[in-house]
């Protein structure tokens, strides 16, 4: 644990070493900090279908469904690869500097990984408040990033800083795809199962951490864990479909996705997986702002079964580094639900 001198307000000015938690320097943390998603489709609406003069490729993938990353196919003679371009950064997430920026890359590659394609460069994106947090644990985040990346098989070829009032850190991705096997999120079609790559509660055991300082070594493990081969699996399978979960949760991005899909989606709460605390955190009222926001966008749009308050609260819940949910079965997924015609709802929970 990093630590950092603090006048102890003893007579003698004595100090004493306290440890530095990065969560306090920000008012939210990973990927709860985003800004909600109905408030973001107000601010951009009206911002599609704009065309540059002379574009070097043709967009497949744009604003218009708020998918995971954009994608351009370039030209060729038989026609050109795909390139996939994304950002992302948030707040602390945890207080551990090298870990904080092992998770902001894994849920950055992450949106690369959730359009089927292959990271191959990447760039930091870095904000700092230098008066306030040695710099040496900027370098440990930084560390962490390039470790995962690294893991990805992705380069990292520098970056961009600025001195911020709060802690932030993300990076630029750009990756390769086969432009004829995009994972897109308008892809869906009645009759396919959906599967869901990674447990939930990353949210409430995060907010947890914030609150208390407990660590949950499970939690970190997971948000660190590479989409990869999660991704390359859904590619095998012939799936066409995909997201990942992450800032609006399982209901928001599914929501997302059975409406650019024209689709509607049943959700078996029972088959959904959770990480081990997350009810408990949950019940103890460690429930974020975002998690909240995600719930009351949703809810007009769906239909809540006999769900009570808290499993309603852990299905939106504000993940950050989270799996792919994924329109098809692959391999040690359990499968949660289902696409179905669309109906009254577009969201049905069982």
């Amino acid at each position: 644990m990093y630590t950092r001198n603090e006048t102890d307000g003893h007579q003698d000015g004595g100090a004493v070493e306290e440890p530095v938690r990065l969560t306090r320097y920000a008012h939210g943390g990973g990927c709860a900090c985003k800004i909600p998603p109905g408030e973001l489709e107000e601010a951009v609406a009206g911002l599609t279908g704009v065309s540059p003069a002379g574009p070097a490729g043709e967009l497949l993938v744009g604003l218009d469904t708020g998918d995971d990353a954009a994608a351009v196919r370039l030209p060729g003679p038989e026609g050109g690869p795909a390139v996939v371009a994304t950002a992302d950064f948030f707040t602390p997430v945890v207080d551990d500097p090298y870990h904080w920026g092992r998770i902001a890359a894994a849920n950055a590659l992450s949106d690369v990984y959730a359009m089927g394609g292959r990271p191959l460069v990447a760039v930091n994106l870095l904000g700092w408040p230098r008066g306030k947090l040695p710099f040496e644990l900027a370098r440990e985040v930084l560390r962490g990033g390039l470790e995962v990346a690294g893991q990805a098989g992705c380069h990292v070829g520098g970056g961009h800083s600025v001195d911020d009032v709060e802690p932030k850190y993300g990076m630029a991705v750009t990756g390769i795809a086969d432009p004829d096997a995009l994972l897109r999120n308008d892809a869906g079609r009645p009759g396919v199962p959906l599967s869901l790559t990674k447990p939930l509660g990353l949210g409430v055991l995060n907010n947890r951490h914030k609150a208390t300082g407990e660590f949950f070594g499970h939690a970190v493990e997971t948000m660190a864990a590479l989409n990869r081969e999660a991704a390359q699996a859904a590619l095998a399978a012939g799936v066409r479909c995909a997201t990942d979960v992450t800032g609006f949760g399982l209901l928001g991005h599914l929501y997302k996705t059975a409406r650019a899909s024209g689709v509607s989606a049943v959700v078996d709460s029972s088959a959904v997986p959770y990480l081990d605390g997350a009810r408990e955190a949950v019940r103890d009222g460690y429930v974020s702002g975002g998690t909240r926001r995600n719930l009351d966008w949703v809810a007009p749009h769906t239909d809540f079964g006999s769900a009570d308050e808290h499993t309603r609260l852990l299905l939106a819940d504000a993940q950050t580094s989270g799996g792919l949910l994924v329109a098809g079965e692959i391999p040690g997924a359990p499968v949660i639900g289902e696409l179905v015609p669309a109906g009254e709802h577009a969201l049905v929970i069982r």
